[in-house]
């Protein structure tokens, strides 16, 4: 069975996610260190996991398989979900997938080791806007349909 798991400390697309969900009726489960309410929504569950860095990444990748999809901004934890078979989205409807996620983990390393060496150098990403959430809802909703067809 589809399960939509959520990395949900920092996802700005929580509710939405849930929407969708529920028209689907699948399970969704967020996963955070804490600071979150369970909504009423017998479909949602939350998981919280203990505190320390990663800890929820570590959750979620042992978890996920075959026929889930996977909701994050965290590229490693992509990877490994990925590797696990599940499918993967940004919270901006980016699909990750085998082919683009090297690149991807690639450019990120390269940044980190930019900002590293010049502690002036500002990369900021563009702001989070109501077409990002538009694709997201629009990727989403035809991944799940995809993953419980396969199911």
């Amino acid at each position: 069975m589809t399960t939509l798991y959520i990395d949900a400390d920092a996802c700005p697309v929580k509710a939405e996610a849930e929407r969708v969900a529920t028209r689907h009726r699948v399970p969704m489960v967020l996963v955070c260190n804490g600071g979150l309410r369970l909504p009423a929504n017998p479909l949602v569950t939350l998981k919280i996991v203990a505190e320390g860095p990663d800890e929820a990444d570590k959750w979620i990748a042992e978890n996920c398989g075959p026929g889930d999809v996977v909701v994050t901004a965290d590229l490693p934890l992509a990877d490994r979900c990925l590797k696990a078979g599940a499918a993967v989205l940004t919270h901006d409807g980016e699909v990750l997938s085998i082919a683009n996620i090297g690149p991807r983990l690639a450019t990120r390393d390269l940044m980190a080791d930019i900002r590293a060496a010049d502690p002036f150098h500002q990369g900021g990403g563009r702001a989070f806007g109501k077409a990002d959430r538009a694709r997201f809802l629009q990727v989403l909703d035809r991944h799940l349909l995809a993953a419980k067809r396969v199911s």
